[in-house]
This record gives structure tokens, sequence and C-alpha cells, in this order.
């Protein structure tokens, strides 16, 4: 069985409630955003994409709901490639040391990014084509 914190403590240590919860949340997804724009080249390279594909989206002839997918899959790769850097952080912040649970957290991160691409380029595909 794990220690885990009294939940009232860990409430405590996260801080404020209410509206200023919210507004700090915000700024650090703000911080989170500006992080992955500075530091990691496939978020900058996703980004772009993203500049490209969702004018696109907006202005091609499709029903609301291809027009939402669309709009979607380019944004779900962005989150994709956040939770991808998030997890190699972490595992870089752990040990820099090669080892194989750190490879293959590593590799299912890069995976989860290409099945994203693979998942826009066939709503795409499917839609336009």
């Amino acid at each position: 069985m794990t220690d885990l914190p009294d939940p009232k403590t860990a409430r405590e240590l996260k801080g404020s409630t209410g509206l200023r919860r919210i507004i700090n949340a915000a700024g650090y997804s703000m911080q989170g955003f500006r992080t992955a724009f500075r530091t990691e080249p496939a978020f900058r390279q996703l980004v772009l994409l993203n500049l490209v594909l969702l004018p696109i989206a907006c202005w091609v002839d499709v029903s609301p709901a291809e027009r939402a997918l669309l709009l979607m899959t380019p944004l779900l790769s962005l989150t994709i490639e956040l939770l991808n850097s998030s997890i190699e952080h972490v595992v870089d912040r752990i040990s820099l040391e090669l080892h194989p649970l750190s490879k293959s957290a590593k590799d299912m991160g890069s995976a989860a990014q290409f099945l994203g691409l693979v998942i826009i380029a066939v709503c795409w595909g499917v839609i336009l084509i």
C-alpha cells in the first residue's frame, strides 16, 4: 500500500480555490505552451502544421461535422505532442541513464504521436478526397 497524502493537505498544497484557481491554472497552461514552443522542435512543427490546416478547414466546403473533424484532428496532435513531451521530460528528470523502461516510455509517447498524425491523414483524406 502506498502512502498517499491526506486529501486536505494535498488541497492546501495546491493553494487557491474558486476563480483564483482557474486563473492560476490558465497561467500554468500558458507557461506550458511557451515552454513547449521554446524547447520542443516537434511542437513548433505541429504549430506550423496547425497554422496551415486550421484555416483550410474553415475555408473548404464541408458539412459542420466534417469541419469539426478537420479542426479537431490537428489540435489533437498538438495535445498528444504536449503529453509526449511531458513524458520525455519526466523520464529525463528521473534519470538520463539509458534504461529499457525509459526507452519504452519514450517510444510509446512517440507511437502515440505517430497515431495522431495518421488520424490527421486519414480524416483529411477521407473528407477531402
